[in-house]
């Protein structure tokens, strides 16, 4: 891989990465190795509105741009949209950047790199929707790769030492409402029943029943839209299992899952945090592939049904025997047969 040369010192960074969950937390690592490289340099983030709470006070970001991305997608709020995009880019370009790196690859980031200016603006090669049009210079990233490794090529490029791989999780102190729910429940399991994708869930009844197995209280947590699944988890776990979905931020969904003893997830965000923090988990795939989107680190299990159409990535299937052939009993046997968890997690 060509490194990429500068032609003055490189004084001000705009990193473009505003979701999804998972995929900033896998461009984490990629933070960590930037800011290594480039000590005295200000790092700028574009974030999505929610998210904001992965860097806020974060000690190697300097500044951050929330982005509601959400409203942009709506036509009735298209005249408030285009008057905030260009603000943004008015506020963009009025920064001076000397390097801006587009991890998100699609129309709308490639597009705010290029409102910028910048005279060095990095993206992957194979990034979609036409984003690498507005690059001065493109990486291949790879498809068959983990997304961490993918995002530390660029870092690669650049100059960045990417030996070692680490996580720069934000510390915080934790809310009241999370500590308390600590001290009543002692050693706990995490359940991340949702996915963004419907294809990508586990039955509800059978995390259910998992939890009604296991040997300590779980707490079940995700968003607001997963509020009715959880109940179900709850309902059937014959009082071992809480549910917090929609009832944290994201910084109380990280104090929940750095605490736990193991996660048990689907393919989904908080899975991510889970291995970023250095917490096991047990994660179910179906339609998407582990070698791609997997908990990144060798300590993980990946539990699935090895039926031939997996991976397909298909976001609606009338057969989701990927999912559907995974049983209560291969996910229980797996986790009672795990030898590193920190404590033993079935009687």
């Amino acid at each position: 891989m060509n490194k990429i040369i500068f032609n003055k010192v490189v004084k001000k960074i705009l990193v473009i990465k505003p979701s999804s969950l998972g995929d900033v937390i896998h461009s984490l690592p990629f933070l960590s190795a930037l800011r290594d490289a480039f000590p005295a340099a200000e790092i700028h983030w574009i974030i999505a509105k929610g998210l904001e709470g992965l860097f806020e006070d974060h000690p190697m970001v300097n500044k951050l741009w929330i982005i509601n991305k959400d409203r942009w997608k709506k036509l009735k709020d298209i005249k408030d949209t285009s008057s905030e995009i260009k603000e943004l880019a008015r506020g963009l370009r009025r920064e001076s950047y000397d390097m801006v790196v587009d991890l998100q690859g699609l129309l709308r980031s490639g597009l705010l790199a290029y409102a910028t200016h910048a005279p060095v603006r990095i993206g992957f090669q194979e990034a979609r929707e036409g984003s690498a049009l507005f690059y001065t210079h493109k990486i291949r990233g790879g498809r068959e790769i983990h997304a961490v490794d993918r995002c530390l090529k660029i870092a690669s490029a650049i100059g960045c030492d990417v030996k070692e791989v680490n996580f720069p999780m934000p510390l915080f102190k934790e809310s009241d409402k999370i500590k308390k729910l600590m001290e009543e429940i002692g050693n706990y399991a995490v359940i991340v029943p949702g996915a963004r994708w419907l294809t990508k869930r586990w039955h509800p009844e059978r995390f259910g029943e998992l939890a009604s197995m296991l040997n300590m209280k779980t707490v079940i947590v995700g968003s607001a839209a997963d509020r009715e699944i959880s109940k179900v988890i709850e309902n059937m776990s014959e009082g071992n299992a809480i549910s917090m979905a929609g009832k944290t931020d994201i910084r109380e969904l990280i104090s929940i899952i750095r605490n736990a003893r193991y996660v048990i997830s689907n393919d989904s965000g908080p899975m991510h945090i889970a291995a970023a923090v250095g917490v096991r988990v047990i994660a179910l795939f179906g339609p998407t592939n582990p070698v791609r989107t997997g908990p990144y680190g060798d300590k993980n299990i990946i539990v699935n049904a090895g039926v031939k159409c997996s991976p397909c990535y298909k976001k609606r299937c009338s057969d989701k025997r990927c999912m559907d052939n995974i049983t209560v009993d291969m996910v229980y046997n797996t986790i009672n047969h795990s030898k590193n968890l920190k404590d033993p997690v079935l009687g």
